[in-house]
């Protein structure tokens, strides 16, 4: 069955927001994915997905760093603020290991979540960024796209 794009969405948008609690606090994502199911309407949200980002972002952070930490533009990972770190691992993990996700909504999901919580022009640094990462991680699918 075809995922639906408005519950990935609403992942994708929950998924930031845990992430930012988890960078803010010592919090187990375990304890933060059990109380966002707890605290929040679920029906319409892949929690599946939900799931998956947070325990494999977890998991995974060095690696998914180590994607983006070259095109940071003279800025180390510790100098981003938890949401564009946020977006920028969540967006690296689909990159990275989600190819039935295509790199530009992967980009296209963390410019949007940019524009609604990260600070002004986060988006356009974010984009940047990913657009880099693409071409490491999905060269081949770029360019079956620019053909």
């Amino acid at each position: 069955m075809k995922p639906n794009p408005a519950h990935r969405r609403k992942a994708r948008h929950l998924a930031v927001q845990a992430l930012y609690q988890w960078q803010l606090t010592d919090t187990s994502l375990t304890d933060i994915e059990a109380e966002f199911c707890a605290d929040n309407d679920m029906t319409h949200v892949d929690s599946d997905y939900f799931s998956e980002l947070l325990q494999n972002i977890g998991k995974h952070k060095t690696a998914l760093q180590d994607y983006f930490a070259p095109y940071l533009r003279n800025r180390s990972v510790a100098e981003l603020d938890p949401i564009t770190h946020g977006l920028l691992l969540i967006a690296c993990y689909e990159l990275a290991n989600r190819l039935d996700v295509p790199y530009r909504v992967a980009i296209n999901e963390a410019v949007s979540l940019a524009k609604k919580f990260g600070a002004t022009d986060a988006h356009k640094f974010i984009n940047g960024v990913l657009d880099n990462v693409s071409r490491l991680l999905r060269s081949v699918e770029m360019q079956a796209q620019s053909r």
